[in-house]
C-alpha cells in the first residue's frame, strides 16, 4: 500500500467534492494540484472517476426531487418539458464529447499552462457577467425555454477545456439567456446528472484495463472524500450564491489561476 499515493488520492477527492458544483473547475484544479503533486494516472481515470462521489452527492442531495420529477412525467406536461429541455441540453456534448475524446484526453488535459490560463480568462468572465444588469427574465430552472436549454448545452461543451468549468459555462450561459443566479445554478445542478454520468461511465469503459487494484483503491479514497465534500456544496451553493453572487469564484480562479501559472513558469 502506498501511503503517499491515498493521501493525495484523499486531497484529491476533497478538491473534487469542493469545485465540481462550483464555478471554478474541478478538473483544472486536479490536473494543476496532480501536476505539483506528481500524482498520475493512467488515461487520467481517477480525475473522472472520482466523479462519481459528486454524482451520488447529487443524488442524495435532490432525491426527493428526482422521485417527484419521475412520478410526474408521465402526467405533467411540463415535467416532461423540463426533462426534454435536460436532453437537449446534454446532447450536444455527448457528440463533442465522443468525437474529440482522444484529444481532449491526450493534448489539452496535458498542459498546465491551458488550465492556468482559461482560470484566469473565465474568472474575469464571470466576474463580469456577475455584475451585469441583466434584468433576468426567468426565475424557476424548471421552466427556460427549450431555445435557453438548448444554449447552456451548447456552452457546457466550452468546458471540455480544461480550466474553463462546466459550472461555470453553463451558469454564464443560463444569466446571459435570462436566468437569475439561483435557478443558473439549480439548472446546472440537473444538468451535471447526465453530463457527469455519462463521462463517468464512458472514461470506465475507455479505462477499464488500466484500473488495477492499486489504482482502484486511491479511487475509492477519492470518491469517498468527494461524496462528504460535496454533500456539503450541494446542500449551501444556492443560498450562498442568491446572497453573495458568483464574484467570490470569480476571484478564486483569478489568484488560482495565476499562482498556478507562476508555478508552471517557474518550476515547470
Amino acid at each position: 500500500m502506498d501511503t503517499q499515493s491515498l493521501l493525495d488520492a484523499l486531497v484529491l477527492g476533497l478538491i473534487e467534492g469542493l469545485t465540481e458544483f462550483i464555478p471554478v473547475s474541478s478538473t483544472g484544479h486536479l490536473l494543476l494540484i496532480g501536476h505539483f503533486l506528481g500524482f498520475e494516472s493512467p488515461g487520467r481515470a481517477f480525475e473522472v472517476l472520482i466523479q462519481l462521489g459528486a454524482i451520488l452527492a447529487l443524488l442524495t442531495v435532490y432525491f426527493g426531487r428526482i422521485i417527484s420529477i419521475i412520478r410526474d412525467f408521465p402526467s405533467d406536461p411540463a415535467t416532461r418539458r423540463f426533462v426534454y429541455g435536460v436532453l437537449i441540453a446534454f446532447l450536444p456534448a455527448v457528440v463533442i464529447g465522443v468525437a474529440a475524446h482522444g484529444f481532449i484526453k491526450q493534448v489539452l488535459f496535458e498542459s498546465p499552462m491551458l488550465v492556468c490560463i482559461m482560470l484566469i480568462l473565465g474568472g474575469f468572465v464571470l466576474l463580469i457577467v456577475d455584475r451585469l444588469d441583466l434584468n433576468p427574465r426567468y426565475h424557476d430552472a424548471t421552466r427556460f425555454p427549450l431555445t435557453v436549454y438548448l444554449g447552456i448545452g451548447l456552452a457546457q461543451c466550452l468546458a471540455m477545456v480544461p480550466g474553463v468549468s462546466r459550472s461555470g459555462s453553463t451558469v454564464v450561459a443560463a444569466m446571459m439567456f435570462g436566468s437569475d443566479k439561483r435557478s443558473a445554478a439549480e439548472f446546472s445542478f440537473f444538468l451535471a446528472l447526465p453530463t457527469m454520468t455519462g463521462a463517468f461511465a464512458y472514461d470506465l469503459y475507455k479505462n477499464r484495463d488500466a484500473i488495477t487494484g492499486a489504482a482502484a483503491l486511491d479511487i475509492t479514497v477519492g470518491f469517498i472524500a468527494a461524496f462528504i465534500t460535496a454533500v456539503f456544496v450541494v446542500r449551501h451553493l444556492l443560498d450562498f450564491v442568491s446572497r453573495r453572487g458568483f464574484a467570490p469564484f470569480a476571484y478564486w480562479r483569478i489568484v488560482v489561476g495565476g499562482v498556478g501559472l507562476a508555478a508552471v513558469l517557474t518550476f515547470g
